[in-house]
């Protein structure tokens, strides 16, 4: 089988495709025929080191798959050969097969293309936890999310409108407005690119304000950088600030504006509660599957790519070009 493997800590450009052994799934293993990988952040960050995780090298990104199980370990009793599942696996999925612990593994319904399957449990599941169980969320609320037109940020509009909340998506075009509004945003700003002075984080700040008609219950972050200080500065009393990623840095936030606002930072580590609460995770991916039968949550594939092009696939997501989520297909 092919794989896309990491060998050294760099860039896209670095990755290699290499010919490997197919698989064997140990006792409590199956192994998958994968057909689509989603694409996300932090397979950026987890080929140059800078992720949470540092799995040893070789390996290959890739969080989460879709495909078909063909081999099933011997203690294996929740899954069968045929199968069409989800597969979390964090990293190792640019891969034409591979083995997952069986416990990681979720079937998926009839109706769910390939495509969509491998772009749904870490988006709605990083949105969904952070959101639901993070964000504390009461219908009427203003919700800000900053990145909207990103996988996770998609998801969050979706997620949102369905928890009863109005929706403002901050992207960094019109063209990513436009796209969020036509996925259920009630309004959209756009925001400056590149490094902020205190100038324009402050006029910042006061559209946001404008735009929410004095203040901001939620604000969901994806970007972090020189943006999270201006919407920390338009929560409302008792505002909750959700930490989701930092494509634009790591932010240093003035404590003393949580005092002044009486609000919450909220870090929102998905993949660790899922370890620590699998019940809860359990939970909430019905629930998810329940929003997507009913049509009111769907991944948007704005670009696929082949595995031989993985590297392409996480450049196009590490530049900002996605709108929605990037798909690899084996």
């Amino acid at each position: 089988m092919k794989a896309v493997v990491s060998t050294q800590p760099g860039g896209p450009e670095t990755l290699e495709i290499v010919d490997l052994d197919s698989p064997e799934p140990g006792p409590k293993q199956v192994v998958l025929e994968v057909k689509a990988i989603g694409v996300n952040f932090p397979d950026s960050l987890i080929i140059e080191d800078r992720y949470q995780f540092k799995p040893e090298r070789p390996f290959s990104p890739g969080g989460e798959v879709s495909g078909i199980v063909t081999k099933v370990g011997a203690e294996v009793t929740s899954l069968k050969e045929g199968q069409r599942v989800i597969g979390s696996c964090g990293w190792g999925g640019f891969r034409e097969e591979l083995e997952i612990d069986a416990n990681r593994c979720i079937p998926i319904p009839d109706q769910m293309p390939f495509d969509e399957a491998s772009a749904f449990i870490l988006t709605y599941g990083t949105s969904y936890y952070g959101l639901k169980r993070r964000g504390d969320p009461k219908p009427g609320e203003t919700l800000f999310i900053l990145g909207a037109a990103g996988g996770v940020g998609v998801a969050a509009i979706e997620l949102g409108k369905a928890m009863g909340l109005k929706v403002i998506a901050a992207c960094s075009t019109q063209e990513k407005v436009d796209f969020c509004l036509s996925k259920g945003a009630d309004v959209g700003l756009i925001y400056p690119t590149g490094e902020l002075d205190r100038g324009q984080q402050k006029e910042l700040s006061n559209q946001i304000k404008e735009i929410s008609g004095g203040g901001v219950d939620i604000v969901y972050d994806a970007v972090g950088g020189d943006y999270a200080e201006p919407t920390l500065r338009a929560l409302n009393w008792e505002g909750r600030y959700l930490v989701i990623g930092f494509p634009a840095g790591i932010p240093k936030i003035p404590l003393n504006l949580t005092l002044l606002k009486s609000c919450d930072i909220r870090g929102v580590f998905w993949g660790a509660w899922v370890r620590q609460f699998p019940d809860q995770y359990e939970t909430d991916v019905k629930e998810l599957f329940d929003f997507y039968k009913d049509g009111k949550i769907k991944p948007h594939v704005s670009k696929t790519f082949p595995l031989d092009q993985a590297g392409d696939a996480i450049k196009h997501l590490s530049d900002r070009k996605a709108t929605g989520k990037v798909v690899v297909l084996t």
